[in-house]
């Protein structure tokens, strides 16, 4: 009898084991995927994944764009966040300051992760030094070229420089409503890849200072320069708001060039007489925005460990090169290079401009800043502020948000 008993609780203990083994983890995964992103995502990408690794199921969830930041804060309130969220990079700052998301400088592997990823996109990521995400998906503004228009300046395609660009002001014609280039607006999105190409800067390099920077000679002859290309007829009022617009102005020819994300683009689709490249640059300058998402690991969740091979495995080629055919570019140099252009040529220019793309301030208070920075470069382009004083009055103001 003692001998049977002995054999049922090694059985029982087998099978608990067994049993714990196999039990299923779900995790929470709050995701923005349009539907053509969602269906890769949910048919190409995630069966990989829960096939390599059997416990653990990922429930993923779409969630509306609008009013998801407050959702998130609602539900961390409640502790009935999701385990994982793909966010907007400009969000990552505010959601560490309040205490929400789990750093990962120290997972397992994260240095290899850190090694290997843009260094624009990863920067996205840092709060106070450290990194409270990984760059899940990302995008960036090149130049978008109207081959007709660039022949009629006497271009057989895209200058290099800004300069080679420039020289051809000349044969800008603002009457006809043939200017040479334009900037899509006086928003930091439109105006950054500009100034920063021009040498100007918003913040130190460590993002805890604006004052020297912003309002320092660099960045006022950036915005100087700007304006005077305003004023001379060189871009148009489209940075003021004004009509053409930059999609319907490159394409009727209004514009040479201008500034744009790979949305101007279909994926599969040539554009041949509408070729994209690196933004000219200056003294060996080309520097862009970078613009994406980030995967976080929020605090309340229970599964780390399987949360972070999640994470993990959607930086892999297997997850990232698919969602390639979706639209989305990937974060890791290694992916980078697999990417496939072959029927999307356009997209060969947004890799290359990646490579240096810089991050817009990475600030619990970003948005803040943002409406200094869109204030600010409005009233120095409509000349009621001198570039100097606008933007001493801005670093000033950006240093104090900083400093919270």
């Amino acid at each position: 009898m003692r001998k049977m008993f002995s054999v049922l609780i090694v059985l029982v203990v087998t099978m608990s084991l067994v049993s714990s083994v196999f039990a299923e983890t779900e995790l929470k995964f709050w995701h923005t995927y349009s539907d053509g992103e969602e269906k890769v995502f949910l048919e190409q990408v995630l069966p990989i994944f829960e096939a390599a690794n059997p416990d653990i199921k990922v429930n993923a969830i779409r969630m509306p764009y609008e009013g998801l930041n407050q959702q998130i804060i609602t539900a961390v309130a409640g502790e009935v966040a999701p385990d994982l969220v793909r966010m907007d990079i400009t969000w990552v700052a505010q959601f560490a300051k309040l205490g929400a998301l789990i750093s990962v400088d120290q997972m397992e592997g994260f240095d290899a992760i850190l090694a290997d990823a843009l260094p624009g996109p990863m920067a996205t990521t840092i709060y106070k030094d450290e990194h409270y995400g990984i760059p899940m998906n990302t995008n960036t503004t090149t130049g978008v070229f109207n081959l007709e228009r660039l022949k009629e300046l006497g271009f057989d395609a895209p200058p290099a420089t800004l300069d080679e660009l420039l020289a051809a002001a000349d044969r800008a014609d603002p009457s006809n409503e043939k200017w040479l280039f334009a900037v899509q607006g006086s928003f930091s999105w439109a105006m950054l890849p500009f100034i920063w190409t021009l040498g100007g800067s918003i913040t130190d390099n460590a993002f805890t200072t604006s004052t020297g920077y912003l309002n320092g000679e660099a960045t006022v002859n950036a915005l100087e320069t700007i304006k005077s290309w305003l004023d001379q007829g060189i871009i148009s009022s489209c940075v003021l708001g004004e009509e053409p617009g930059t999609w319907g102005g490159i394409e009727a020819g209004n514009y040479a060039m201008v500034i744009e994300g790979p949305w101007f683009y279909s994926v599969g689709e040539a554009k041949p007489n509408f070729p994209s490249s690196t933004i000219p640059s200056v003294d060996g300058r080309s520097i862009s925005i970078v613009g994406g998402e980030n995967l976080v690991m929020l605090k309340g969740t229970k599964h780390q460990e399987k949360a972070w091979e999640f994470m993990k495995y959607m930086l892999s080629p297997e997850a990232q090169l698919p969602m390639v055919n979706a639209g989305m570019i990937p974060t890791m140099a290694s992916n980078l290079n697999k990417v496939d252009t072959s029927e999307s040529p356009w997209m060969d220019a947004y890799l290359e401009q990646l490579k240096t793309a810089a991050p817009r301030t990475p600030s619990a208070e970003w948005p803040s800043i943002e409406e200094i920075l869109n204030t600010t470069f409005e009233s120095i382009l409509r000349g009621t502020i001198s570039a100097q004083d606008g933007l001493n009055t801005a670093a000033a103001q950006i240093d104090e948000l900083l400093a919270k």
